[in-house]
């Protein structure tokens, strides 16, 4: 396989944003924003990806969509919305620590992280170092919410974390974020990375991809 197989293949099997599997429709305005920061924190402990989508999910159809909702919750609607995704290990600590983030959020940027972007200068280190000063938002948190956001944030474009690279250099694609801007129209760098990101879980090689391919069913 090559670069123009590659990517197709990787794209159409791995393609789906953490932000699509967790129910979030990715716009450029302060709620959509939020929960993806909320499916930052939910991520960023040692927990399956599918279950912090799933409790994410329950969060939102339990209306806690927003900053505001979210800070004048009841305790135990975000339990028992952990329980239902079976998000059980760190229930408790992760309703604290959503609950401090959202009135961060609040009382430092009203709401809206387009304005820590401002602040920041649109610049991504910068960008994930204010990220960070959420509770549970670490390196890697603040590497997932840019990896996602990239999507509607220009400014973050071309964003890949070590993990995604070195997927892309197992594959045989580029080592460097300027190298797989090159294979996708910008838009499509959030799905690209995300992609690399779940190719790394489940540790597919070029060989394991190939094969895929070829046992896809056509037409």
């Amino acid at each position: 396989m090559n670069e123009k197989t590659i990517v197709p293949a990787l794209l159409d099997r791995y393609g789906t944003t953490y932000a699509e599997e967790a129910g979030i429709t990715l716009r450029d305005t302060p709620a959509p924003l939020y929960r993806l920061l909320v499916l930052t924190v939910l991520c960023s402990i040692r927990i399956s990806a599918a279950t912090a989508t799933a409790a994410a999910r329950e969060l939102f159809g339990a209306g806690l969509g927003t900053p505001q909702r979210m800070t004048g919750a009841q305790r135990r609607v975000l339990i028992a919305a952990f329980a239902r995704a079976h998000y059980v290990r760190y229930d408790e600590s992760t309703a604290t620590a959503l609950g401090r983030g959202a009135e961060l959020l609040l009382d430092r940027w009203h709401g809206d992280l387009r304005r820590l972007r401002d602040a920041a200068g649109g610049q991504s280190e910068r960008i994930g170092e204010l990220l960070q000063e959420f509770p549970r938002v670490g390196p890697v948190g603040s590497g997932i919410f840019r990896r996602e956001a990239q999507a509607v944030w220009p400014s973050l474009r071309p964003f890949f974390d070590e993990r995604t690279l070195a997927q892309a250099r197992l594959l045989g694609l580029p080592g460097s974020p300027a190298g797989l801007a090159g294979l996708v129209p910008p838009e499509g760098l959030a799905r690209l990375a995300a992609a690399l990101t779940r190719a790394s879980l489940e540790h597919v090689g070029a060989d394991e991809l190939e094969d895929a391919v070829e046992l896809r069913p056509t037409g």
